[in-house]
């Protein structure tokens, strides 16, 4: 059980209140006051969403020919865009002047045209029309979003620009529409279960192992995240700074609370001293999670992690009695799925219990 107490340590989070009772005392767990030295990069998010970030440890020959796919893409779209308006432009501007009384090629003559001729010309006409507005409305976005992108945002050719391709780069991926379900208006995910239920679904599913081993950071968008190309380079840069220690970005979820403001939650095993018992105990806990991940059951990781969190968040502190409570409740939620939790654990650990923990 005790892992997951010391897992979501606080060993790197700077308080914002040297008092004996600070916020980030009243804040449940694994939420925590975002450090100090992320304030940089925080005053550059939006509050209204919720941001994760990774990194990705594959070659950087390997990230360069991945992205070499999406510059030849947008290139091609760009060339065929670019085409299609020296096509059809002056076919535009001499239907302006027709229209402005000036006579030529697109000078419809009603009574030179059989009904048929002329109702087909519409039709043509109209169809040119739809095919350019779909283009403009469609397809330019995609190299304008790739090439210049947006203030806000950035763009992935912004990013590569100012990063380049590294062994080691930091991915921000920014929450999409489903946000505001957990951070809209009068809600207070702190607050509620059912709120918290959704963000961790999503959270869940963002951070499993086995995504973020068979995918690269680039392919990590979907229909619930974006990448956010203008905080990875403030990201990036306050690491080239040496203004905040890589490690800090292994899995971290930032979001803001009406309240407490920006808060983190770290996922990842890279937050404790090496060679000491907290850092062995997280290195055990997530060889643990990525052996369920192998056989398709990270779920129950997720699931085992939230047990123990909200048993040791209650009230009168997680004693030797409800522990062993909590220990059968967890081995009984295992086996539902067909998993011996203590024999698995061996296992997959090599262990038969948590390093420095009786």
């Amino acid at each position: 059980m005790a892992p997951t107490k010391t897992s979501k340590g606080k060993a790197r989070l700077t308080p914002k209140s040297s008092s004996s009772t600070s916020p980030d005392d009243k804040l449940p767990k694994p939420f925590q006051l975002a450090p100090e030295s992320l304030k940089p990069l925080t005053d550059t998010l939006s509050p209204s969403h919720i941001y994760l970030f990774h990194l990705d440890p594959r070659p950087a020959p390997f990230k360069r020919k991945i992205f070499l796919v999406p510059v030849a893409m947008n290139l091609a779209v760009l060339a065929l865009f670019l085409l299609r308006i020296r096509h059809i432009f002056p076919w535009y501007l001499q239907l302006l002047l027709s229209f402005s009384g000036h006579e030529n090629p697109t000078t419809i003559r009603y009574l030179d045209l059989t009904t048929t001729q002329y109702l087909l010309l519409l039709l043509r006409r109209a169809l040119t029309f739809l095919l350019d507005f779909s283009l403009c409305i469609f397809v330019w976005p995609w190299p304008y979003e790739f090439l210049i992108g947006n203030p806000h945002h950035g763009s992935p050719c912004y990013w590569r620009y100012k990063v380049g391709f590294r062994n080691s780069e930091i991915y921000l991926r920014r929450s999409r529409k489903w946000d505001q379900e957990v951070l809209g208006k009068g809600k207070d995910l702190l607050e509620s279960d059912d709120l918290r239920k959704v963000f961790w679904n999503q959270i869940r599913t963002a951070t499993s192992p086995m995504l973020l081993q068979q995918k690269t950071g680039y392919l990590t968008m979907d229909a619930n995240w974006d990448l956010d190309w203008a905080g990875m380079v403030t990201a990036t840069t306050l690491v080239d700074k040496k203004e905040v220690d890589q490690k800090t970005f292994g899995t971290l979820v930032l979001l803001h609370h009406e309240r407490f403001g920006w808060l983190s939650i770290d996922l990842s095993d890279t937050g404790s001293p090496a060679g000491t018992a907290e850092d062995e105990r997280r290195k055990q806990v997530f060889k643990f999670r990525d052996a369920l991940a192998a056989i398709g059951q990270e779920d129950l990781f997720f699931r085992w992690i939230e047990v123990v969190q909200f048993e040791t968040g209650r009230p009168g502190g997680f004693t030797s009695e409800r522990q062993v409570e909590v220990a059968q409740q967890i081995r009984d939620m295992f086996k539902e799925k067909g998993v011996d939790f203590d024999e698995f654990w061996k296992e997959a650990v090599g262990t038969e219990g948590l390093a420095g923990m009786p």
